[in-house]
């Protein structure tokens, strides 16, 4: 994990914003006693829930999306840290570990590769680094029976999660294979052709890699959803979805109805918690869109299936504050704050 950064005490007081008769959770919330001796310091920490943070777009990028992914997590952390400690939320029971930095690889990319087959052969390339760094440390987290809460990123990020926290809980004893399922509430069902690792696959792999066993999309966009992907899905009883349009033009079922009904297929092992942010309408992300749910609905999502399943992880990806083509958002990193409260706060009464 040579391109992961640990937090002090110092780095996170130093985007709390201390204010008088007020405690924040940047106050309360835990860091690594010692970076040096990371599985002694989680074994003896107290938190249930570990915060760790992939600013990287090379995912996506390495699916011809538009770059800007590496942006939502400082915007995130500095909302996130100053959520108000009290009866709702306290904030101890928590512990940010910390961000991983590959804009070096990045840089190296854009600085060498010679033209657009061999930028992206090498952005594919790279995704197999960041696979590897995200999956051993997520497997360490897992391992030690602590929930990761991994805020992206490219949905990428997907596969190393499932199979970090597959081998981690296995290994750990609450699993009897190293297997897990996911519920994703994603606009895109990221189970495109295994055709070199981006953000457009990694259930695909995960799948495949025998780590994903069941796996639940929530509002899938049927205009974005290729025809060999469809198939792949219908042909996989391993595999569901319910589109968007059946939600909420059709109403074949209520919002809550279709998480219910993913929580319910995936209810026989762990399960990992997927947010995509290009679900939710109007929001910076990598693939924007005007239609999609409300925030309500995703912080319902997030609520729900927190409390309804045997929770592996929360990931919650492809969000941006600036994106490459010069759009910009300054509310994404509070948007992502909510849900992560949301979460945590069903997980301690569930």
């Amino acid at each position: 994990m040579s391109h992961f950064k640990f937090y002090n005490k110092q780095d996170v007081l130093s985007l709390t914003r201390i204010r008088r008769f007020e405690t924040k959770l940047g106050e309360r919330i835990q860091v690594l006693s010692d970076a040096n001796a990371l599985e002694v310091s989680l074994q003896q920490s107290s938190a249930s829930f570990v915060l760790v943070g992939i600013p990287e777009d090379i995912g996506v990028k390495a699916n011809l999306g538009i770059g800007g992914t590496d942006s939502a997590w400082l915007s995130f952390l500095q909302s996130f840290l100053n959520i108000q400690s009290n009866d709702f939320l306290e904030g101890s029971n928590m512990l940010v570990l910390g961000h991983f930095d590959f804009s070096g690889i990045e840089k190296l990319i854009e600085e060498n590769a010679h033209d657009f087959d061999e930028k992206l052969a090498a952005y594919r390339h790279a995704v197999n680094t960041i696979d590897d760094e995200v999956e051993q440390l997520i497997h360490i987290i897992t391992q030690n029976k602590k929930i990761p809460i991994v805020i992206g990123g490219g949905h990428n990020n997907s596969y190393p999660c499932i199979k970090g926290a597959a081998k981690g809980f296995y290994k750990a004893g609450v699993i009897q294979l190293a297997q897990i399922n996911a519920i994703n509430l994603d606009a895109h069902a990221d189970f495109r052709p295994m055709e070199g690792r981006h953000s457009g696959n990694g259930f695909s792999y995960a799948e495949a890699d025998g780590y994903l066993e069941k796996y639940c999309v929530v509002g899938l966009h049927e205009n974005y959803l290729p025809q060999n992907v469809w198939m792949d899905m219908v042909n996989n009883p391993f595999v569901d979805c319910i589109t968007y349009e059946d939600i909420f033009l059709h109403e074949k079922r209520t919002f809550l109805q279709a998480v219910g009904h993913a929580t319910t297929f995936t209810d026989d092992t762990l399960c990992g918690i997927e947010l995509d942010l290009d679900c939710i309408e109007n929001t910076l992300s990598s693939a924007s869109s005007p239609v999609g749910v409300t925030l309500n609905h995703a912080r319902q999502f997030i609520s729900f299936a927190a409390s309804d399943s045997k929770v592996a992880y929360l990931h919650i990806c492809e969000g941006a504050v600036q994106l490459a083509d010069g759009r910009t958002s300054s509310s994404t990193g509070k948007l992502i704050s909510y849900l992560v409260s949301d979460f945590v706060k069903s997980m301690m009464v569930g």
